[in-house]
Parts: C-alpha cells; structure tokens; sequence
C-alpha cells in the first residue's frame, strides 16, 4: 500500500513538474502615455478564452504556455497592443485610441501625477464600490491627506468635507468639469449627489490651488468628480444590498458601449432608503443617470448627460449637539448603547404620528451638453453648456407669543440650544412634544404660537465653460485658454405647511421688522397681526441674482525630455450680485443695488522628474475672489436689501512644496504647503442670554479676517507582492487665525441689534448699530482636525477574493467658538479664549469583496463593517469666546458614528 501511495505521488510529482515547465506566469503592469495605470484592461492569448483585466493599479497576471508568441492587451478608448509574453514584462504602455476624442473640459481639469505640479490623490470606481458601504459619499476620501470628512448632524447625505482647514464653501467640487458649488454662499450639500457614488468613473482630489480650469478657483482645494460617458463598457449591472438600521439598496445599469455606428448609451437607476442610523432619521433616495453620446466623425463628438438625486430625508440638526454631560444623561431615555444616537427633534404628535421638525427634501438635477471639436492633428475646442433647475428645502418653525410664561420663536422647535436639552416642549421618555405644541395652539386664542414653514430653497443655474487647446510646439508647448460664464437665480421664502392645530398665524415676529419707508404695507399697524394660513408666506421672500463672467489661460512648456514641466496659469472674472425681495420691500422699492467684484488669479508651478523613480515639484499662486452673496456683499441677505458697504475681494496667496517616489513594489508623495487667507469675511452666531429676548439667536457678522494654513502630508503605497498591499498617509498642518475682526450684530430675523438683549438699531449701520473687535488673533482655527492619519492593508489570498482593513485616526481637533453676549460690552473688543482641544480619535474600517461566476454571470459580494471595535470619539464641538475651552464647558457636541455595517451583490452582464 505504501509503495503504491509512493508511485501515485511521483508521478502526480513528474506530471507537475512537466506541465509547469509548459506554462509561463506574465506579469506586468499596463499604463498610458502619462504612466497612469489602465484599470480594466483585458489581457488576452489571441484565439483562446485565456485571459485576464488589470486591476486597480493596472497589474495583471497571466499563466500561458511556453509556446504563445503574443499576448494582445485591449482597452476601450486605447489601440490594442500585441507583445511577447516573458514571466517579468514591466511596464505596458497604451496610446490612445483616434475614434475617442479627449474632452477638455474634463481632461484640463484633472491633474496627472509626474506632470501637473500639485498635490493630489485619486479614487476608483473599483474602490469606491469596495469601500463606500453605507458611508456618505465624501467619507470615501477620509484616508486622503489633508481631508477632514464628518457626518455632522447624521442625517442622510448631511455630510462635511474640509481641506487643509478650509470649510466647504473654499472646497471646489466639480462635476465633469462643471463647478456645482452654490453660487450664493459657496457650499455644496451632498444630499443633492448622493447618487453621484453609482456612476463615477473617477474621483480626484487636488489639494491646495489645484489644476482646474475656471475662472474662480478653489481655496482648500479641489474635487474633480468624472461620470461614466463614450467609454463604458458594453454590457450592465445590477445590485442589491442591504445594512444596519433597515438600509436597503438597489439598482441596475445598462450601456451599449461605442457602437460602430458612432453611438454609446448608458443608463443608471438606483433608489437607497431606511431609517437612518440616527434616531428619526428615515430617508428615502432616488438616483438616475443617462449619458448618450455620438461620436460624428473624426473631428467631431457630442455627449449628452443628465443626472440626478431627489431625495427626502429627516435630520438631526447641527444645532442639536449636547454638552458631553448632556450626552451621558440620555441615556435615561436611550440606554447606554444607543445615547449618541438620541435626537432632540424626534417625536409624535397627539394622533401618534412621528414627527420633525428638520425634514429636508430636495431634487437638484444637472444637464449638460458637451462637444468636442478635434480641429487638427495639434488643437481642439471643448464646449460644455450646462442648466440645472433644482426644487426643494427643509422645515423651519416659526413662532410668537408666549407659553407658560416662557417667550416662544422659532428657536423654540430647536432640540436644544448651546448644548442644553430644551425642556418647554419635552415628555418624559425624551421625544420632543409635538402633542403638546398642538394643544397649545388649540387652546390659544390668538392663532397658533407656532407653525411649520417649508423653507423653500430652489433656483435655476444657466453656464457655458468652452476650453480651446493647442499644442504650439509639438509635445513642447501648449496653449489652453477658455472662457466661464453662469448664472444664476435662487428663488427664497417661507411657505406655511402646518399649522399644528391652530386656525391661523400671525407673523407679527418678523414683519415688525418691515420698514414703512420700505414697504408701504407696513404703515397700517393691522398689517402685522394679518391673520395667515397654510400657503402663506412668513418671514421672507426673495430672489437672488448672481452672474459670473470670465476666461483663464495656460501655457504648459515641457523640456529636457520630458523630464521639466512648467505651467504659467492665470484668470480673471467679473462676480455680479443683486437682490429683489417681496416681504420686506414693495414692488418700487424691491430691488438692490448691483455689486460687481472683479477678481483674478496668477498661478505658476513646475514639475521635474529626476529619473523614471523620483520627481520634485513646486507651486505659487494669488488669488483675488469675490465675496460670496451671503454674509459678504449684503449684510444681511435673508431679509436686507442694504449691502456692505467695506465689502471687498478676499486674497489667498500660497505656496507648496512637493517630492515623490515610485518604484515596481513602493511609491510615496510628501509635500509642504503655506497659505495665507486675508479680508474673509464670515459670520459668527451666540444666543441672546438676558432680557426680553432672552433664548433668540444673533449673528455677528465679520469683515477683515486673516487666517494661516501650513502643513506637512505623506502618503505611500507598498505592494511588495501581488496579493498584498499597504496604504498609509499623515497629515500634520497648523491652523490659526491671523487677524481681528470688525463686525457689526444682527437678530435671528436679519435685523440691526442696538445691544445684545435684542433691541433692533434704527437702522444697517446706523450709529446705533452694535459692533465689535474680536480679537481672534494666533487663536486656532476650529472644525477641522489638524493631524489625520491612516494605514490600511488589502489581502487577495485567492482568486476572487480581496480583504482589506483601514485604520484612520484624528487628533489636534480644536472646537470651534461661537461669540457669547456676556462678553460683550459696547464700544469694547471681545476677546476670544483659546478653544479646547478635543482628545483624539480613531477606528477600523474593514472592507471585504469576492467574485465569482453565477449563471456564467460575473458578480461580485461586497461586505463592508465601518468602525468594527464600536468606538465614539467627539468629532464636532463648539465653545465660548468668554473662557478657556474644556471638555466641560463644550457644547454643541456630536459624536462619530458606532458600528456600521452593509452587504451587497453586484451582477455584471
């Protein structure tokens, strides 16, 4: 028996070894012209079914016989490349295909690495189909340096993104070439892309000044997202998946890929909806996605592409963080597992219905239609004329009178303020008493105390960006130059949906507000107690107008072989802003004055790579840019005609350093950046604490703020064999603010304050009118980690299979402030404490993914466990100007998220 065992082993042994010696195992890696690794390129033995796709970073690994002469490697938009096969194949390059025409629009703004002086970072769709889950979509980019994504209140899509230190509105998003920041106050709300995640090719971050090019460009930095068009493949998807807290998802793709009449079609619907991880939170999301482009002929390429995400969804209100004690005491209501899920705003009303006060809802569709004109063999035209029509808002409660002897305003549908639960409208098991708002209206006499508004926010944005491109001096010099033009007409007010048992409303709250100078209506006293329902318009109305008009310029000169890249950049624009408001001007007195901002920039960078592994780069830029319409050229743009009249452009100037590496198995980028930020201005909020208005809301609002981002980031990748790989990055950076600030004081309805216990002024910059020095200056600037962190790892133990585990960390967090009226004095500065500094935070992310055949299909099963040890750590917080900050005195607490987890099945066809 053992001798037989002993044959049957040798000659499995001798059958191996003469089969192993008939194959060849290929590797190699397949990049364009530029170095960039091609995903999805199919490597093929011409004539047979063996073959197989590159992945992420464009390896692949083939196992063929020893008697193959060729290997074709093929990839839609590139011509097919025929080589000899060799177990150690290096670098396969791809040139572009001639029937694929390269849209400017696109192409310009989306740097390559080696080549464009700046510091970026770029993301898949292969890995954002691994690693998103059930995360917001700009979490995707947390392991990026310099990026600080949060969750904010939690609600569906009610994520944050910063870079560097910089807020939202200075972080320019860009879709397909096409810039989606609002044009009134510059920031993007990513529940109007959610849908975004499904139909992205590509997603890259440029951080600092960035290469994009518009008229106005970014602060922070730049997110360039690239949709799917001309080159999807043939074939399709389906999807489902489901998560924690009733999360369930579905969808289905189909595309005709480039056919040989010149067509391609692609098609996306998906929906996404549950009850939302935060208490009371359900959402319900739609997304659609068409694409159809014709190649006309060889000069000649027309893409045709609309999408959108309407969507509803209820939320936890970033006014509603508590203090930590605050959090550690609803547990009462929430147990000890589930207390950093409480939502102040959630509860029922008398008939058992859930309610909210903070429901949002929104549909923000964009259309476009590009061309591509391929002039001659060295220029080209690009055109992209773009419209979005969007429609929606959110809740926002009005109130008056008074209850219990305590005042009411719409403050009072806040779930807490400053940190503190709010009592007044509280039952015992910790839900807002929605019951008894509708009890105390029916019991009223006077109307309802306190009604629901839709806050209605919709506009209608018209662009044209064209880019005309051209190669001077072949594969030397070229030429970009291009011109920007929007505009747009955002449409405001206050529409009453619910008046909570009462029979009627009377707005008295904010038009007393209305001046008869103004509005001839305000001269009848009666006007202001008019009696109001469902339908009617409460606290404003208006449109705002902003039209934007410039061109840009770039010359980029290669020399030394390639090895030396300069670019020389610059732009200017005009930023037009004007106002027509309906509440509180009549038709002869509706609209403002026109302000015009001209503004510009001045960039210039260089890249050198020093051999085929190392490269150094530099870029400098200024920019001048205009004040946004909110908070900048009006003083008080929700209510106010009056502008400011100190209202000038901010100026950035900044500098960056950059040094990278880039071998088979390790590459590595580090860079230095220094920017400094002046003439911002920006408003600060607090509550009024004393008086007769005790428990409203002020703002003040600032002109003259300087601030200084610098910092170091690192980034590396190591992939020492093929089934292993190691991610990390580190970003250190020194955030601080680099002046004081002069500003003046305004209520919670847009009105001139004379004092901070709520008395109105005579008038916007009236001598009565409150102001302020905040000496800020050398204090840290809030809301953004300044030392993030990350490692990451990814297994392939076996064919199909890939596990992947992502450790990211935060510290250096510093709160942010809010002014505090009892540090106020008239006439005298206020001094601003320094912040407290949160204590750092960290958690594992694990990803896992694996494919294989169903019904001859390919599919894969995606399962993702977001912070699997079930770790909170603080994230957001706000303290006062009035004391040093510390964990005790902080306010406006949110936490990160616990656990998450999804599981999802994706078809391919």
């Amino acid at each position: 028996m053992k001798r037989l065992l002993l044959l049957t082993a040798t000659i499995w042994i001798v059958a191996f070894s003469a089969i192993a010696q008939n194959v060849m195992d290929c590797r190699g890696r397949v990049v364009d012209k530029q170095g960039e690794p091609v995903i999805g390129a199919t490597v093929l033995v011409p004539g047979t079914s063996v073959g197989t796709a590159t992945d992420i970073d464009g390896h692949f690994s083939l196992k063929v016989a020893n008697k193959v002469t060729k290997i074709e490697i093929r990839s839609l938009g590139y011509k097919t490349v025929s080589v000899k096969p060799s177990a150690k194949m290096g670098d396969v390059v791809m040139e572009p295909e001639a029937t694929l025409l390269k849209d400017v629009v696109v192409t310009q703004s989306v740097a390559k690495t080696r080549l464009t002086p700046v510091a970026l970072s770029q993301v898949s769709a292969a890995q954002i189909d691994v690693k998103l889950g059930n995360q917001e979509f700009p979490e995707i980019l947390k392991t990026t340096p310099g990026v600080w994504a949060t969750k904010d209140g939690g609600g569906f899509g009610d994520s944050k993104i910063n870079m560097r230190g910089f807020q939202s509105a200075n972080v320019a998003v860009m879709v397909n070439g096409v810039p989606v920041n609002d044009m009134e106050w510059g920031g993007v709300y990513w529940s109007n892309w959610a849908g975004l995640s499904d139909v992205t090719s590509t997603m890259q971050t440029q951080r600092g000044l960035g290469a994009s090019m518009v008229s106005t460009p970014s602060v922070g930095g730049t997110i360039n997202i690239v949709t799917r068009s001309l080159d999807a493949k043939k074939g399709g998807s389906v999807w489902y998946g489901i998560g924690n807290d009733g999360m369930h998802q579905e969808g289905v793709m189909l595309s005709t890929g480039l056919m040989k009449n010149g067509w391609a079609i692609t098609l996306l619907g998906s929906h996404r909806a549950g009850d939302g991880y935060i208490q009371g939170t359900k959402f319900d999301s739609y997304n659609y996605f068409v694409n159809i482009s014709k190649r006309i002929n060889d000069a000649h390429q027309l893409s045709f592409t609309a999408f959108g995400a309407p969507q509803e969804h209820f939320k936890r209100s970033n006014k509603d963080g508590l203090t930590i004690e605050g959090w550690q005491e609803v547990r009462n209501y929430m147990g000890d597992k589930n207390r950093y899920k409480f939502n102040p705003t959630f509860g029922y009303d008398k008939y058992g219905v859930e309610r909210s006060s903070t429901k949002n809802f929104y549909h923000k569709p964009q259309i476009s239609l590009n061309h591509i004109w391929q002039i001659n063999h060295k220029s080209s035209l690009s055109s992209v004329a773009y419209v979005s029509v969007s429609k929606g808002g959110g809740y926002k409660g009005q109130g008056r009178g008074m209850y219990n002897g305590n005042k009411i305003s719409y403050s009072s549908w806040y779930g807490s303020t400053d940190g503190k639960l709010n009592t007044l409208f509280r039952n015992p098991d910790g839900t807002f008493a929605y019951d008894k708002i509708q009890e105390m209206n029916e019991q009223s006499t006077t109307g309802s105390n306190m009604v629901m508004s839709a806050s209605n926010n919709s506009h209608e944005w018209y662009g044209l960006l064209s880019t005309y491109r051209n190669e001077l001096i072949p594969e030397k010099l070229t030429m970009t130059v291009g011109i920007d033009g929007r505009y747009y007409v955002g449409h405001h007010n206050n529409e009453i949906v619910d008046l909570y048992g009462g029979e009627y409303y009377m707005d008295d709250s904010s038009r007393r507000g209305v001046k008869p100078e103004n509005n001839a209506a305000a001269a009848d006293p009666n006007w202001r107690y008019q009696k109001l329902g469902v339908g009617d318009i409460v606290y404003r109305d208006y449109d705002g107008h902003t039209h934007q008009e410039g061109f840009f310029g770039q010359f980029e000169y290669t020399m030394f072989d390639s090895k030396l890249n300069l670019v020389l950049a610059g732009s200017m624009s005009n930023t037009g802003y004007w106002r027509e408001d309906h509440f509180y001007y009549d038709e002869a007195h509706a609209k403002s004055d026109n302000l015009n901002f001209l503004g510009g920039t001045a960039k210039f960078g260089a890249n050198y790579n020093i051999d085929k592994r190392n490269n150094v780069f530099f870029n400098l830029g200024y920019i001048s840019r205009a004040p946004f319409f909110s908070g900048g050229a009006f003083l008080s743009s929700t209510v106010s005609n009056a502008t400011n009249p100190d209202a000038i452009n901010e100026k950035i100037m900044s500098f960056e350093l950059g040094y990278g590496f880039k071998n088979s198995i390790f590459a590595a980028n580090v860079n230095a950046y220094y920017t400094k930020w002046m003439d911002k201005t920006t408003t600060r909020s607090g509550e009024i604490t004393s008086g007769d208005y005790a428990g409203d809301r002020y703002f003040f609002n600032m002109q003259g703020v300087d601030a200084r981002h610098m910092g170091v980031e690192l980034n590396f990748t190591f992939r020492p064999i093929r089934w292993f790989e190691m991610e990390g990055m580190l970003s250190i950076g020194d955030y601080e603010w680099a002046s004081n600030a002069t500003g003046y004081f305004y209520n919670q309805n847009g009105q001139p304050l004379k004092d901070l216990q709520g008395h109105e002024a005579s008038g916007v910059l009236a001598p009565d009118h409150a102001k302020a020095t905040l000496n800020q200056d050398g204090v840290k600037v809030g809301g953004s980690a300044q030392t993030t962190g990350s490692l990451g790892v990814t297994f392939r133990p076996f064919k199909g299979a890939r596990i992947g585990a992502d450790w990211v960390f935060s510290a250096r967090n510093y709160s942010d402030y809010k002014v505090s009226s009892n540090n106020y004095a008239a006439g005298a500065d206020i001094e601003v404490a320094n912040p407290w500094r949160i204590p750092w935070g960290n958690q594992m992310d694990l990803s896992a993914s694996y494919s294989f055949k169903i019904g001859g299909l390919n599919a894969t099963l995606y399962g993702n466990v977001n912070n699997v040890f079930d770790h909170y750590y603080v994230m957001d917080a706000f303290t006062s100007t009035a004391a040093p900050g510390t964990w005790d005195n902080a306010y406006s607490v949110f936490y990160s998220f616990g656990r998450t987890y999804s599981v999802r099945l994706k078809v391919r066809f």
